[in-house]
């Protein structure tokens, strides 16, 4: 499954997705992990959340990108939620449609029972169609 908290930038995205993890690693039976452009945000995170500084990777297109994510689900058969943060910049999406990515998302999801939930900056109206759906949270 694939949430999106979507909103400009400067609308709070990223607290409402610092809020959401470390609410749901209370209850979550297996990990959970969340994905940034820095570790600024390591203190602010349960520490049973394993967080994971997305630019130390050389990630430059949405095929790296599903790589690196398929890379952390095949060393973790537990992990239950992925929060990426900044999902534009961590995915080399800026001024891309990400409709595409997001399917490759959800279909990993599907298959290893993943819940990911992305920060988005756009507005819910400038989201393509198909991933309209997936808005959990719009600011």
């Amino acid at each position: 499954m694939v949430q999106l908290i979507v909103g400009k930038r400067g609308k709070g995205k990223t607290k409402q997705l610092l809020d959401k993890a470390n609410s749901v690693v209370k209850e979550a039976n297996g990990s959970v992990d969340f994905l940034d452009k820095s570790a600024q945000h390591m203190y602010e995170l349960n520490n049973k959340i394993r967080l994971i500084n997305v630019n130390e990777y050389p990630i430059d297109s949405e095929d790296a990108f599903i790589g690196f994510v398929s890379g952390i689900i095949s060393q973790d058969h537990d992990l239950e939620y992925m929060f990426l943060d900044s999902f534009l910049k961590l995915s080399s999406l800026e001024g891309a449609d990400i409709s595409n990515c997001i399917k490759r998302l959800e279909d990993l999801g599907e298959k290893y029972k993943i819940t990911f939930v992305l920060s988005v900056s756009m507005d819910a109206e400038e989201l393509p169609d198909s991933v309209k759906r997936d808005v959990a949270i719009s600011l």
